[in-house]
């Protein structure tokens, strides 16, 4: 039966309080047969389509009456107020708040409170739930909304947590498994993989294909995905022929049903020139650049060989190209708001800096950890993941996470001229029982939580602020 929501009048047939005060700001409400005051104002910050500010805006002089847990209802007026949830609220299931704030239209209210990406506080993270997945497969792709909802991949299936965490659903996809993994919406993803043909949009909420999208290459084979990326207009797919011999980036407007706008990027390996035709395996926007930043890299008789690209997607020409040979990125982020590159070496295993500003100096890389360290060809960088979020980096080594951050920005000379001198700390993260175990595979951030997956857990750990709202 659906809650009942009238009004009533004082038993005496008089005109009610609310009648006498209909001049006033101050507004009474019956829920659940306990009354609330409060003000016109407060019960319209719940949005002008939720039932609270269509109650406040009846000419109906008696009180109106809403048939729902009085004591539900007092934690949600109290976010009204505040924009924030009591503390008296922990003693309530988060889902029952979730349910009684779908009911009034607020529940956006309540997601910002709990995963405002503002509340992130990188220095005080801690492994604080675990995500349990369904069978024996673990996470290949994990993708995440502003939010705090999370989409990961495991074998043929993508299982979604909420904003809350607190429920899943889980569907079944034409992938073996999935290889890349792109938020599109809270409902819908881009997902592909690199031995299967096809970029696929997928609605997680009904679980059905919306679209698959093909790059038709001059081998006329297939095309699998190599990675995704996105902008707020268009959608870009790094696509490699079936046959490995030719790569391309295609981008699409998110705007007008997939519709192609531009391939960049198309290459061809000629003879044994593996170099001119390394696919795109990352691929970041840059929103201050308007640039699209694609790296990829191969291994061959020399070493791992690799380059990192600036493309300017209006003309489809390279603005910036760094050539990588001596310690190759084996993962590379881009952090737009201090203008910087990140790399991991594959060689060495450590965290790399380049200044945007100065892309094309004779030495684009400065070394943040041992710079002295020789090269010794074990690889130690293999498989270390590397991820930018607000104004912070982190590097996953082994099982253990890193963060760098930049703690001071002073002034120099050189060659005469005034030049900026940055400098960034390392800081090891987690509590001694949250550092360690499996080697991480996947790196992700959303709201107020950084999510990680680790080498044959089929789980997924979230960290958050040991300080939080709930």
């Amino acid at each position: 039966m659906a809650p009942i929501i009238a009004s009533r009048l004082p038993a005496n047939g008089s005109k009610s309080k609310q009648a006498d005060s209909s001049s006033s700001n101050i507004f009474t409400i019956d829920v659940g047969g306990q009354l609330f005051q409060t003000t016109k104002q407060t019960l319209t910050q719940s949005g002008p389509d939720s039932i609270l500010s269509k109650v406040c805006n009846t000419s109906d002089a008696s009180v109106p009456f809403i048939d729902r847990d009085p004591e539900l209802f007092s934690i949600l007026l109290s976010l009204l107020r505040t924009g924030n949830l009591p503390s008296k609220a922990k003693a309530f299931d988060l889902q029952d708040l979730v349910f009684e704030a779908k009911f009034y239209g607020i529940e956006k209210l309540l997601v910002n409170s709990q995963s405002n990406p503002d509340q992130f506080e990188p220095f005080n993270l801690e492994k604080a739930l675990i995500l349990n997945l369904s069978g024996r497969d673990s996470p290949s792709s994990i993708c995440t909304t502003p939010y705090g909802s999370v989409h990961v991949a495991h074998g043929s299936k993508i299982t979604s947590f909420d904003w809350s965490l607190q429920r899943k659903s889980t569907i079944l996809t034409q992938f073996t498994a999935v290889d890349s993994l792109l938020s599109l919406s809270p409902v819908v993803v881009a997902a592909g993989a690199t031995d299967f043909s096809g970029l696929q949009i997928l609605d997680l909420d009904q679980g059905f294909l919306k679209e698959t999208l093909y790059w038709e290459n001059v081998t006329r084979s297939s095309s699998t995905v190599q990675s995704i990326g996105a902008s707020p207009d268009f959608l870009f797919t790094s696509f490699e022929s079936g046959r490995r011999n030719s790569s391309a980036i295609m981008v699409y407007d998110l705007n007008g049903d997939f519709r192609p706008v531009i391939e960049i990027g198309h290459c061809e390996i000629f003879g044994a020139d593996l170099d001119s035709a390394i696919p795109a395996t990352k691929l970041s926007w840059v929103p201050s650049y308007n640039l699209l930043m694609a790296s990829g890299s191969h291994s061959g008789p020399h070493g791992v060989l690799g380059n990192i690209k600036f493309w300017d997607i209006r003309s489809g020409n390279v603005v910036w190209e760094l050539k990588e040979k001596v310690d190759c990125f084996a993962d590379v982020t881009v952090m737009d708001n201090l203008s910087a590159i990140f790399k991991v070496g594959v060689n060495s295993g450590e965290v790399f800096f380049s200044d945007m500003r100065n892309i094309g100096a004779e030495k684009s890389w400065e070394c943040l950890g041992d710079s002295q360290k020789p090269i010794n060809g074990k690889k130690e960088g293999l498989g270390c993941k590397i991820k930018s979020h607000g104004n912070q980096v982190f590097c996953s080594k082994g099982g253990d996470l890193e963060m760098w951050s930049e703690v001071m920005v002073g002034s120099l000379r050189k060659n005469g001229t005034d030049a900026e001198e940055r400098m960034f700390r390392k800081n090891l993260m987690g509590r001694a029982k949250d550092v360690g175990g499996s080697k991480i595979t996947n790196l992700d951030f959303g709201g107020n939580k950084m999510f990680v997956t680790r080498k044959d857990q089929q789980f997924v750990e979230v960290w958050q602020s040991s300080v939080r709202g709930y």
